[in-house]
């Protein structure tokens, strides 16, 4: 009597995206490189995010600039025009677009459609799944922020900084700022009910700091109630910093504390940072509300 012998095969996970196919599973760093790579391009997939985040710095400077004026001047004889003065605060809600905004929204529809909850189960460290994310978010504040400045330069004539020591200024204030509104993002996604509602919940929330924090009006001559209220929040920072590099050293007049506050600025980013890393540690869910 022969024994017939069967035998079972087992399909092995299909490795989740970002993670390369071989057997011996890299590095953390180059697990977050390639998660990175998925990133960028799924963001630059999604074209009607990709306009928005890069057209809309732009298109409001060429609003103020077509409103005030392209050669108006902010305070008379000092030299600073509308689009020279608006410039830096587009430059800080570019950063928050492409940092808060975009990560609140986009891991809320994530987390909503069971993206996260899969991902969960496959061999990617979460730690992956965050670099992958501030990767992207680095990748896409440069690119807009390079393309703001070009515009700047070329349609309105606004003059760039030409000493190291105004872009390292810019550096610092540009990575800080960049790694605190990814960290509020990520802490943030988790406020939105539903990936549906994401929008709805975060936008409004983006418009109201842009009004409080001197990107749309000079922010000297908002209300002191709101210039307090502003000074609460990363955004105001991240827009007086820009203004330290952009515009000249007799400038800072136009500021209600008669200086840049340097300090006070790397001081209230990197605040934010460290609570929004400690929240979004605690508040970050990787399944929808209804699924446990």
């Amino acid at each position: 009597m022969s024994t017939v012998e069967t035998s079972t095969t087992t399909t092995p996970a299909a490795p989740a995206p970002g993670v390369p196919r071989t057997g011996r599973l890299p590095g953390l760093l180059r697990l977050g490189l390639s998660r990175s790579v998925y990133e960028v391009r799924s963001f630059f997939r999604e074209r009607d995010a990709v306009v928005f985040v890069f057209a809309y710095p732009i298109l409001m400077l060429a609003i103020f600039a077509t409103v005030f004026g392209a050669d108006t001047e902010v305070l008379p004889g000092s030299g600073v025009t509308f689009p020279q003065y608006f410039l830096p605060g587009m430059v800080a809600t570019g950063v928050m677009l492409s940092s808060f905004q975009n990560l609140a929204i986009a891991i809320s529809v994530e987390r909503d459609e069971g993206g996260l909850k899969r991902l969960r189960a496959t061999p990617l460290p979460a730690a992956a799944y965050f670099l992958g994310k501030t990767g992207q978010v680095l990748v896409t504040s440069v690119v807009q922020n390079a393309l703001l400045l070009a515009v700047a330069a070329l349609a309105f004539d606004v003059p760039l900084p030409d000493e190291p020591g105004r872009w390292w200024t810019f550096a610092w204030v540009f990575v800080l700022g960049t790694a605190a509104g990814a960290l509020c993002g990520v802490a943030f996604s988790s406020v939105p009910r539903s990936g549906r509602s994401s929008s709805a919940v975060v936008i409004p929330v983006v418009l109201v700091l842009q009004f409080v924090s001197g990107v749309f009006f000079q922010f000297d001559q908002l209300p002191s109630w709101m210039q307090q209220l502003a000074s609460v929040f990363p955004l105001k920072w991240m827009a007086q910093g820009m203004r330290s590099v952009f515009l000249p050293d007799e400038a800072v007049v136009l500021e209600p504390s008669g200086s840049w506050q340097h300090g006070a600025t790397a001081a209230v980013l990197a605040a934010w940072l460290v609570v929004a890393l400690v929240v979004g540690v605690r508040t970050f869910r990787w399944r929808r509300r209804d699924d446990g």
